[in-house]
């Protein structure tokens, strides 16, 4: 699973997940902490649909953590004020990277929370369509 994949469930799913799979590498391994959860802004880039091109439209509010795992370095960002998530994500990231055998097992429980995060999406479309109004039989 990508990188991308798995920090998108991790931070769109439930954070017990994260919390828990991040529980389970501290309990195991020496996590050294290379940068402390820290708040930072980011530059938002947003693509202009008709000309393609890019523009700024602000900042955003990020929390930012480092650590390192048997020698590699795992990141953490999270949009937001979100310190213990952005740890979790950090240690997450490290393991994968590290190629930690606890990982393998993981695959699962993050598919089976992106299932979950796709019901929740699809629920909250269909309670938002149920509202749509259509104007085209309200001429009769």
């Amino acid at each position: 699973m990508r990188r991308r994949r798995r920090t998108e469930i991790l931070i769109n799913g439930s954070q017990k997940l994260a919390e828990d799979l991040a529980h389970c590498i501290k309990d195991t391994y020496q996590v050294r902490v290379i940068q402390e959860p820290e708040s930072g802004l980011v530059m938002m880039k947003v693509r202009e649909t008709s000309q393609k091109s890019l523009f700024y439209p602000g900042e955003v509010l990020v929390t930012e953590c480092k650590v390192q795992i048997d020698g590699r370095i795992g990141i953490g960002i999270v949009a937001g004020d979100q310190p213990e998530l952005s740890y979790h994500l950090a240690v997450i990231d490290a393991a994968y990277e590290a190629k930690l055998p606890e990982t393998i097992g993981w695959k699962l429980l993050l598919e089976n929370e992106e299932k979950v995060i796709q019901e929740q999406r699809a629920a909250a479309s269909h309670s938002i369509l149920k509202t749509k109004v259509n104007f085209e039989t309200m001429d009769v």
